[in-house]
């Protein structure tokens, strides 16, 4: 049996947090704007276009978030975040989710205070060089000096690669990642290391992108995804069950074009996805039809990849690791029911 003491500590405990529990949502429904943290610019995940909209991965689920919880896809404030600021940004409310390609680990979900939602893009970190000093390994690499971001789990990773390979690398750390391609791509360093997928994008944007490769080997794996705040749970279980959603809505066939007259079908995953049966939304404390909304305003996972990232983007990447579990990749949406 409990004692008295005990269930008394527990009742007001309980008191003291089921407030903070809706914080996030009401904050945010209150404000009539999602505050979005983004990174500075990566091309294919955050970067303004030359009209000063934000474009890329990262900014579209930030979009499919504010039409999900507001109704509207347009309700958001993109913040540019570094490495450096990017997790004392959401810890001290100062944005309402971080969704800056960030890598997912032990410490970081551990140590920081932060939720992780579901990996939203499964990297690699890799290395990017110029074309004629005809390197194709990370051994070849042995003494070069190697452009790095400061606060990145790359900055760590490169050192354990190099003390369990034997190699000696001369790192060059840089406070933020647009000063770092501009040392890179005026000669400073050999090679420039980061996700390889943020390596591709950065090339492409280069000078003259044509003398540049990014290597085919990777030496870590990075989970990137959404981080919340810890002790707000309804916020980070809508977080996470956005991008189930956008997953789900991919293996079911549901895209931005025919999302409405999915609605009207008889396929049930559907009717519970897009608010038709089942009462989802309102389990989260929103409207039934949120990832409707969600769909319509940016479309479902794959869409979003490739528009971004893909083919039909910037990066011309593979879908890779990022297709669906069918499809022999990792995406794979906790079901609906």
């Amino acid at each position: 049996m409990m004692k008295p003491l005990l269930l008394a500590a527990g009742l007001a405990l309980a008191a003291t947090t089921a407030p903070a529990m809706a914080q996030t949502l009401d904050t945010v429904k209150q404000r009539g704007q999602l505050i979005c943290g983004v990174s500075t610019g990566f091309p294919g995940f955050s970067m303004p276009d030359s009209q000063g909209v934000y474009r890329g991965l990262d900014t579209d689920y930030c979009r499919a978030l504010a039409a999900a919880v507001l109704g509207d896809a347009t309700k958001v404030r993109f913040v540019g975040l570094t490495a450096q600021n990017r997790f004392t940004a959401l810890q001290s409310g100062e944005v309402d989710v971080l969704m800056r390609n960030s890598t997912q680990t032990f410490l970081r979900d551990a140590s920081i205070g932060l939720q992780m939602g579901p990996v939203n893009f499964h990297d690699g970190q890799g290395f990017a060089v110029k074309r004629e000093l005809g390197v194709s390994k990370v051994a070849e690499l042995d003494g070069a000096t190697i452009c790095v971001a400061q606060g990145t789990t790359h900055e760590v990773t490169l050192g354990d690669h190099a003390r369990a390979h034997g190699l000696k690398f001369q790192p060059v750390v840089f406070e933020r990642p647009d000063t770092m391609y501009q040392a890179f791509f005026a000669g400073r360093c050999d090679a420039m290391t980061q996700d390889a997928s943020a390596l591709a994008g950065a090339v492409s944007v280069a000078p003259n992108p044509q003398d540049y490769v990014v290597l085919a080997e990777t030496i870590s794996k990075e989970p990137l995804g959404p981080f919340t705040r810890n002790g707000d749970a309804q916020w980070s279980k809508i977080v996470a069950w956005l991008h189930h959603g956008l997953v789900e809505a991919e293996e079911a066939g549901i895209t931005q074009a025919n999302a409405e007259e999915q609605v009207k079908g008889a396929n049930p995953v559907a009717q519970r996805l897009l608010g038709t049966s089942g009462e989802f939304g309102s389990r989260l404390g929103l409207d039934n039809r949120w990832m409707l909304n969600a769909v319509k305003a940016v479309g479902n996972y794959g869409e979003i990849f490739e528009r971004n990232v893909g083919k039909s983007g910037q990066l011309k990447l593979e879908r890779g690791l990022n297709g669906l579990w069918s499809k022999g990749g990792l995406m794979y949406a906790i079901p609906f029911r």
